[in-house]
């Protein structure tokens, strides 16, 4: 902490942090995919992912701890990443993103995250999850 108080989300590693590191990312993740499974608005997201949900839980959990200021897992395990080129592969459109983004926000709400930082969180996720939906538009799946 400094003089002037606490660094602001998105300095150094107090996202990282404030998400309770890779063990926090990882209950995180577990809640996204477990309320992706069970709510019934998320059906047109789901559909996106194998039955398997493992490969993309170890991803998502990769990405999210270098995303958020910790480790760069997904780097070192996966190689970089364009977000948004990387999901044309995928049929992603507003249903798909507003499912998406509706989960993580449930999933958030689970963490005893403070609500700044839950609003922060969800915040910076809809900007990638924008990104996404635009790129369907330049290059629609995996075209």
């Amino acid at each position: 902490m400094s003089e002037a108080g606490p660094l602001p989300y998105g300095t150094a590693d107090t996202s990282f942090l404030a998400a309770g590191g890779e063990s926090g990312i990882t209950r995180l993740v577990t809640d996204f995919y477990r309320i992706m499974e069970d709510h019934e608005g998320a059906a047109c997201v789901r559909r996106l992912y194998p039955d398997d949900l493992s490969e993309p839980s170890a991803r998502l959990a990769a990405f999210l701890c270098g995303w958020l200021g910790g480790p760069r897992r997904y780097a070192e395990r996966y190689g970089g990443i364009n977000i948004p080129h990387f999901h044309t592969r995928w049929p992603v459109g507003e249903a798909e993103r507003d499912a998406w983004l509706e989960c993580m926000a449930l999933a958030i709400g689970k963490q005893g995250y403070t609500p700044e930082f839950s609003s922060y969180l969800l915040a910076q996720l809809q900007i990638p999850a924008e990104r996404i939906v635009r790129a369907q538009h330049a290059c629609p799946h995996g075209s």
